[in-house]
């Protein structure tokens, strides 16, 4: 059973969370957004630029380039909080979902040759995924699980407000069907499918499952602390 963690303060904190998830979908899109100038300088920058910007290996590439400054901005953000017991490890989560996140939602931005269409058929589309054989059912299938599988599972640890598997589920479920939107009206020849929508929640919700004994033990111990 799912145990909902009380709200400390509740406007203001579950405000702030869904600023920052909408702060990183918003990042997803300039950086397609950017993708246009950057390719347009001719016919080599265009070339270079749209292998590192527009294909999946190159934001793979830049993902593990950035590697070494998430790592300098999670220091950067604990040494700020020296003095506070839970410094690393809030700094560490905060890092991690931005990292763990911007990658996967840039590449749902990065245009496709696919006919342009939407399907509102709960499971049509992961059927006929599973059908295409187990390799792409296995690309497809895990990537839609881990695009908000950080998200998932650091969310909780650092924001009280989200130590809950149905808030993490609800959450995953609205972003990723802002994403679908967003791929229908920027044109990107993708499919806007009900099912990338699920994939996208019910791999938040397990990541949260699994890192599930660390928030429920650290909200235990926040309630054991607080003054009576």
């Amino acid at each position: 059973m799912d145990h909902d963690i009380p709200l400390l303060p509740p406007a203001r904190r579950t405000l702030m969370i869904a600023l920052g998830a909408m702060a990183l979908l918003a990042v997803a899109a300039v950086a397609y957004a950017a993708q246009r100038p950057l390719t347009a300088r001719g016919p080599r920058h265009r070339a270079g630029a749209h292998v590192l910007f527009g294909t999946v290996d190159g934001v793979v590439l830049l993902t593990a380039a950035a590697l070494p400054l998430a790592a300098l901005a999670v220091w950067v953000l604990a040494h700020r909080r020296l003095g506070t017991r839970s410094a690393w490890r809030d700094s560490l989560a905060e890092v991690a979902i931005v990292y763990g996140t911007l990658p996967w939602l840039w590449m749902t931005m990065l245009p496709d040759s696919a006919p342009q269409r939407v399907n509102l058929v709960p499971l049509h589309d992961l059927f006929a995924v599973l059908a295409s054989g187990p390799a792409t059912a296995t690309v497809q299938v895990g990537g839609n699980l881990l695009v908000f599988a950080a998200f998932g599972f650091f969310a909780p640890l650092r924001f009280a407000a989200l130590a809950s598997v149905r808030r993490v589920l609800a959450l995953a479920a609205a972003f990723s069907a802002l994403i679908e939107i967003a791929q229908y009206v920027l044109r990107l020849g993708r499919v806007s499918s009900v099912d990338d929508v699920l994939l996208n929640a019910v791999g938040a919700a397990l990541a949260a499952l699994a890192s599930r004994r660390w928030w429920h033990r650290r909200a235990g111990n926040n309630a054991l602390e607080k003054p009576r």
